[in-house]
């Protein structure tokens, strides 16, 4: 299996619709209050982009009904802001509290929490009360020893190594990227 490099990979993603798609929805997350205003923000979700129709849940239905008679003024602002060419914008309450009973987490978030370097909570120690800079070095330097004392070691450098990392890549990470590294320099 040929390796690619982070970039070839990240290129790759963003030529696919459904990314360009993603991140056209993340964008006009970050810009709906700007467009809405905070108090109509406050009572409405976009939801999904779908055949360039835009889905908003609101608190209730007369929110539905008065967003409804501004949804061309709405659009317009949209499609003014971001490049979208949204057509319609449909308002209704079917999803307003499934969707509000677990906030919404970035995905950032969730990528670190699937990511094969994460060390579970329960190992992290409690932030350091040091003023100084010296305590505040041997407070970290005694969490990141208690933290790594009882994980496996990398069959490679013997370094403390998340078990994420030797289940995805058979070592530790530094390890795997220089044999991965190694290997696409060898094509280039």
């Amino acid at each position: 299996m040929a390796m690619k490099s982070l970039q070839q990979v990240l290129g790759g993603l963003d030529h696919q619709e459904s990314w360009k798609g993603r991140r056209q929805f993340q964008q006009l997350l970050l810009c709906w209050g700007d467009v809405v205003g905070s108090a109509v923000a406050a009572q409405t979700r976009p939801i999904a982009i779908q055949r360039k129709n835009l889905s908003v849940a609101t608190s209730s239905s007369a929110w539905a009904q008065n967003l409804a008679f501004e949804r061309h003024r709405i659009l317009e602002k949209l499609n003014d802001r971001l490049a979208l060419d949204l057509t319609d914008i449909r308002f209704s309450t079917a999803q307003w509290h499934t969707r509000s009973l677990a906030p919404e987490r970035p995905e950032s978030t969730l990528l670190w929490e699937n990511h094969p370097s994460r060390i579970g909570a329960e190992a992290v120690s409690p932030p350091s009360t040091a003023i100084d800079p010296q305590s505040a070095f041997r407070d970290w330097a005694r969490s990141l020893r208690s933290r790594s004392q009882n994980l496996p070691l990398c069959p490679t450098c013997q370094c403390p190594t998340p078990t994420g990392e030797l289940e995805r890549w058979s070592v530790c990470s530094l390890c795997a990227a220089k044999e991965f590294g190694h290997g696409t320099r060898d094509r280039v």
